[in-house]
C-alpha cells in the first residue's frame, strides 16, 4: 500500500510537468539526486518510468529499475530547446554525480568552433582544448555533424584549417608550396602568400559575422539552386545541396559559451601559479588543494553556498558541495559565508577530511574577516584564508589592511581567477534551479 500512495504521488507531480524539453531530477526521500535525465517532452519521458505494467528491468535495466524504486520526489528543469537539455543534463551529471547515471559520469566534453585571433592568419578547427583569446562557438552535441558544417564552410569562406605557424613578415613564405586544399580552391593559400594577410582577415570578419547572423539569406539561396538541381534531374547535386543545407541549419543547434560553460576544458597551467601562491602567502609546503566559496541568493531569499576543489590547479568534481542556507534569515553574505564554512569544515576538525592548502573567499575584506571569525568558532586552526574581490581583481589576506594587486597576466592571479569564477558558477548554477524548482535537498 505504501508504494501504491508513493505511485499515485508522483504520477500526481509528471501530471504537472509541461510538454517541453527539459532536464528531471529523481530523488530519495532526503532530498538526494539519485538520477538526471534529459527529454524532449517532459511529461512523457517521465511518466514512462512509472507507467502501471512497465518492466523497467526488461525494457532498460534492472540498475534503472532499482533506481525507480527509490525515487520519492521528481523535480524538472525547463529547458529552451532539446540541445540545451542535452547540455544541461550533462553539466548537472558532472556536478551532482548522482549515482545512477553510471554510463554518463565519464569525462565526455563537448566540442566547439574555434577562430584563433592572435596570429597573422587565424586558423578555424573544431575543439576540445580551447586556445587562449579564441572565438568560440558552441558548445555542439555532435562532433561529426560539426566537422561536416567545417567542411561546408571552407568551401566558401576558404579559411585554413592547418596548425602551420605563419608570418605575415616573412617573404620566404612565397616560395612554399600549398597543400591540395588550395588547389581545389577550399584555402586561399595564406602559407604560400597567395593572400594578404588585410583580405584574409576580411574573409575572417565575414565568416564571424555568418556564424553570427540567422543565415537566412544563404540557406534561401541553397534552396533555390537544389531545387534547380533536381528540376535538371542533376539528383547527386541536389543531395549535395540538401546535406549542406542541412550542415548550415545544424548551426544553431548549439549552446552558448557563458552559459553552458565546461570549466574543465580551460584549465591553465597551474604550476606558476601555485608556486607563486605559496610563496606570495609564506607557506612553508608547496600548496596542491585550493578551495574556493562563494553565495548566491536574491535579496536574502533561496540562498545556496557551494564550495568547490581544485588539486594542482585543476577541477576535483568529488570535491564539489553544495548548501542551501538554512540558518540565516534575510541579507547576510557574512553569516552565510560563516555557515557554509562550519558545514564544509567540521568534518576536518574531527580529522574525517583533509583540510586544503588554501582557501579562497569570493569577496572583499569583510568577506575574508566572516570566514576568519567562522574558524575561531571551531578548534582547529585553518589553512590560509584569502579573497579576491572581483571589482578591482584585488587580493586580500590575513594580517594586512591593504589588498595585493597583481598584473593581469600574473599566473598566481589566473589561478585564483579560474578558482572564484568557477565556484560562482557552481553557486548560480545551483541557485537558478533551487529558486525555479526547489530542486536542491541539501
Amino acid at each position: 500500500m505504501a508504494d501504491d500512495a508513493r505511485l499515485a504521488r508522483l504520477r500526481g507531480q509528471i501530471k504537472e510537468m509541461p510538454r517541453t524539453p527539459g532536464v528531471y531530477l529523481m530523488k530519495d526521500g532526503e532530498g538526494r539526486v539519485l538520477y538526471v535525465g534529459k527529454a524532449k517532452r517532459l511529461r512523457e519521458r517521465v511518466a514512462s518510468y512509472f507507467q502501471p505494467g512497465t518492466d523497467l528491468a526488461a525494457s532498460r535495466s534492472t540498475w534503472i529499475a532499482e533506481m525507480a524504486g527509490r525515487v520519492e520526489e521528481i523535480a524538472h528543469l525547463e529547458c529552451e530547446s532539446e540541445v540545451d537539455a542535452i547540455l544541461q543534463e550533462a553539466r548537472l551529471i558532472k556536478d551532482i554525480r548522482p549515482t545512477y547515471n553510471r554510463a554518463q559520469t565519464d569525462d565526455k566534453t563537448f566540442p566547439y568552433l574555434e577562430i584563433t585571433q592572435r596570429e597573422d592568419f587565424p586558423g578555424v578547427y573544431v575543439t576540445r582544448e580551447p586556445r587562449a583569446g579564441s572565438k568560440l562557438y558552441g558548445p555542439f552535441t555532435s562532433a561529426g555533424e560539426l566537422r561536416r558544417v567545417l567542411q561546408v564552410l571552407q568551401r566558401v569562406f576558404r579559411f585554413r584549417t592547418c596548425h602551420l605557424e605563419i608570418d605575415a613578415a616573412d617573404e620566404k613564405r612565397r616560395f612554399f608550396r600549398p597543400c591540395i586544399l588550395h588547389s581545389i580552391a577550399q584555402c586561399t593559400g595564406p602559407c604560400a602568400d597567395r593572400i594578404s594577410r588585410e583580405a584574409y582577415r576580411k574573409d575572417i570578419v565575414r565568416l564571424r559575422r555568418f556564424l553570427e547572423s540567422k543565415r537566412s539569406e544563404v540557406l534561401r539561396q541553397l534552396q533555390r539552386e537544389m531545387a534547380e538541381q533536381a528540376e535538371q534531374l542533376n539528383f547527386e547535386e541536389a543531395a549535395r545541396l540538401r546535406d549542406e543545407i542541412k550542415a548550415i541549419e545544424s548551426l544553431s543547434d548549439r549552446g552558448e559559451v557563458d552559459e553552458h560553460v565546461q570549466p574543465e576544458l580551460f584549465a591553465l597551467d597551474p604550476a606558476g601559479g601555485l608556486n607563486g601562491l605559496a610563496s606570495l602567502l609564506g607557506l612553508d609546503d608547496s600548496v596542491r588543494i585550493v578551495e574556493g566559496v562563494d553565495i548566491a541568493h536574491i535579496m536574502g531569499h533561496e540562498a545556496v553556498g557551494a564550495l568547490v576543489c581544485f588539486i594542482d590547479g585543476r577541477p576535483f568534481k568529488n570535491g564539489y558541495r553544495r548548501y542551501k542556507i538554512r540558518q540565516v534569515e534575510g541579507i547576510d553574505d557574512y553569516a552565510m559565508i560563516q555557515e557554509v564554512l562550519r558545514r564544509r569544515y567540521r568534518k576536518a576538525a574531527r580529522h574525517e577530511e583533509i583540510f586544503p592548502d588554501v582557501i579562497l573567499i569570493d569577496g572583499g575584506l569583510g568577506q575574508l574577516h566572516a570566514a576568519e571569525d567562522a574558524f575561531r568558532e571551531m578548534p582547529i586552526k585553518p589553512p590560509a584564508l584569502v579573497s579576491l574581490a572581483k571589482r578591482d581583481e584585488e587580493l586580500f589576506m590575513l594580517g594586512r589592511d591593504e589588498p595585493v594587486r597583481l598584473k593581469r597576466n600574473d599566473p598566481v592571479l589566473q589561478l585564483l581567477q579560474r578558482v572564484r569564477d568557477e565556484s560562482h558558477r557552481f553557486a548560480q548554477h545551483y541557485f537558478h534551479i533551487l529558486r525555479r524548482r526547489e530542486t536542491l535537498g541539501q
